[in-house]
């Protein structure tokens, strides 16, 4: 009865122990890619709100066109945006792979607001070139509502490269950003 008790208690301490290493764990101890959709989603709503733009809605319909271009760009060794698109916006980012989080891909895209001006697009710039705000301004276009993207590895396997896709897309020339 005695080695059967302290057996249990030995047991019941290792679940503790085991229990409060995992909730101890640094957020890069999880897997960096675990909800993907929600996280890349969370980050342009972030930004969208800082500024009180509506939130975006996830599309899957755009995440599938995401993928298709990104199956395209996956053995070339350049970024290029898909030159057939109408209606939707586009974001295209590349890095390292296992390097960046969600997160960390669409702050890079945030970032170009320090060179942000609100106005009429092309005008939006205060180094007087869009491109230098261009995939900011598409995640904070008000009429966009919806955004859907996909994460693909190079052919080499050593990049990643981020595909997001908007609808209605941005950067219109003669429109306001917001």
């Amino acid at each position: 009865m005695m080695l059967e008790h302290i057996m249990r208690a030995s047991v019941q301490r290792s679940a503790a122990i085991l229990l409060a290493l995992a909730t101890a764990l640094p957020a890069q101890a999880q897997n960096r890619l675990d909800n993907f959709d929600q996280r890349v989603l969370a980050a342009h709503n972030a930004e969208r709100g800082q500024i009180g733009v509506p939130n975006l809605s996830w599309s899957p319909a755009l995440a599938a066109d995401a993928a298709r271009w990104g199956a395209n760009l996956q053995t070339l060794s350049y970024l290029e945006h898909d030159g057939s698109l109408d209606t939707e916006g586009e974001n295209l980012w590349r890095g390292s792979k296992g390097a960046y989080t969600p997160e960390d891909m669409v702050t890079m895209w945030i970032d170009e607001k320090a060179a942000f001006k609100n106005g009429v697009f092309t005008d939006v710039s205060t180094s007087g070139q869009w491109e230098d705000v261009g995939h900011y301004t598409q995640m904070i276009w008000r009429n966009t509502a919806q955004v859907g993207c996909a994460l693909v590895t190079v052919a080499s396997g050593e990049d990643e490269i981020l595909v997001c896709r908007y609808l209605d897309g941005g950067n219109v020339t003669g429109q306001t950003t917001y």
